[in-house]
């Protein structure tokens, strides 16, 4: 008969000892940064559904310094993230073959950048044309 093991628990701080797992880490604590920017604009719709003077109020509050240091944080955080969220893409999908040969991680990155880009432009330019 074997003797049984007692538990061990893993160290605390595993992830700190690679930088792989460091980097993963810092994405993925970027991605609270997107949920909290998503939960400002949803306090906006909120407040837009609640009046002119609510939606105003809400206006009025995003033009502090102190917002816009906070949304300055946010899209340093945001596009670490897209960055990261395409750098990591060529290393979790399957091969994509053209022509015979594997296209390379750094023409799949630099696709989805441009494609994000592509979109947010696409998207910018419709604001100031409907907003306008």
């Amino acid at each position: 008969m074997s003797k049984r093991r007692p538990y061990v628990r893993p160290m605390e701080g595993w992830w700190k000892k690679n930088p792989y797992f460091v980097e993963y880490m810092i994405h993925e604590s970027t991605a609270l940064f997107v949920a909290g920017y998503a939960f400002v604009l949803l306090v906006g719709l909120v407040r837009l559904g609640q009046g002119e003077a609510a939606w105003n109020g809400w206006l009025e509050a995003l033009s502090s310094p102190f917002s816009l240091i906070i949304h300055l944080l946010f899209l340093v955080a945001i596009l670490y993230h897209t960055y990261t969220w395409f750098k990591i893409m060529p290393i979790t999908m399957p091969p994509i073959i053209v022509g015979g040969k594997k296209v390379g991680p750094g023409v799949i990155t630099g696709s989805g950048l441009l494609a994000a880009l592509g979109a947010s432009l696409v998207m910018f330019g419709l604001v100031f044309w409907l907003g306008g």
